[in-house]
């Protein structure tokens, strides 16, 4: 899905995105003070533990509805695609349907050719006409993955879309990732410290308390995931779970 960029956009042209402030659940605090920027071109790992408001960060930049009480502000530069763990979808329709289906349901005319294209580089040309009740977890995943990047936007929000994928599957979709969003924004939500491990250019933890930045295993080389079982991908792995469990 996709939504439109809000106004007070940041003024910085290296920022995508700022969003700074605190959010309650009723009377209940949720988070904050935070202060989040996502640099232009740059993998952003939002790290955390269930409830502590990952997703409702994600939403916020988004400019959708979260259902607490946030004060502060939201801001992004561009337009904004978002990849969730539910990859929604449709069942009456095929592969390629499902990648074109944000474009119709605007009313535009979808590129077919250009979504065929999406749909092989995803390794599913051959399942192009397939529905999703003949598709596996991981393939349902990859038409998501294609559908996000066939709205063509700069900035790209994932949240937790791989969480629920055998660990092989997940390994796959991470460095499919990489490859196909180089050179996008990427704001990645997640609670596994080996997936922040290899793919974030940026590592932030997220506590009820707020953020913390997180040492990264060195620079990540462009349209790569790190390998997962290279020694400093290992240890930074350990050092996030050690912290979050902190």
């Amino acid at each position: 899905m996709s939504t439109a960029a809000p106004s007070g956009a940041p003024s910085h042209p290296q920022l995508a995105a700022h969003l700074a402030g605190r959010a309650w659940v009723g009377d209940a605090p949720l988070f904050g003070p935070i202060d989040l920027d996502l640099r232009a071109g740059e993998w952003t790992c939002l790290l955390g533990p269930s409830g502590v408001g990952k997703s409702t960060v994600l939403r916020l930049i988004a400019g959708l509805e979260t259902g607490v009480r946030f004060e502060g502000i939201a801001e992004r530069q561009t337009p904004v695609a978002l990849m969730a763990q539910d990859p929604g979808l449709i069942g009456w329709l095929d592969v390629i349907g499902n990648v074109m289906l944000g474009a119709r349901l605007r009313g535009e005319r979808p590129d077919r050719a250009r979504a065929e294209a999406l749909v092989a580089a995803v390794g599913l040309a051959e399942r192009a006409d397939h529905r999703p009740d003949r598709l596996s977890g991981g393939q349902r995943q990859r038409v998501a993955l294609a559908r996000t990047l066939f709205e063509d936007r700069p900035l790209v929000l994932l949240d937790e879309p791989f969480s629920a994928l055998d660990a092989r599957t997940r390994a796959g979709m991470q460095s499919l990732s990489a490859r196909l969003l180089e050179g996008r924004t990427v704001l990645l939500v997640t609670h596994d410290p080996a997936e922040a491990a290899r793919l974030g250019d940026r590592i932030v933890l997220l506590t009820e308390t707020g953020l913390e930045d997180q040492p990264i295993p060195g620079p990540r080389a462009p349209g790569q995931a790190r390998p997962f079982d290279a020694p400093e991908v290992m240890a930074a792995e350990a050092a996030l779970l050690r912290r979050m469990l902190a």
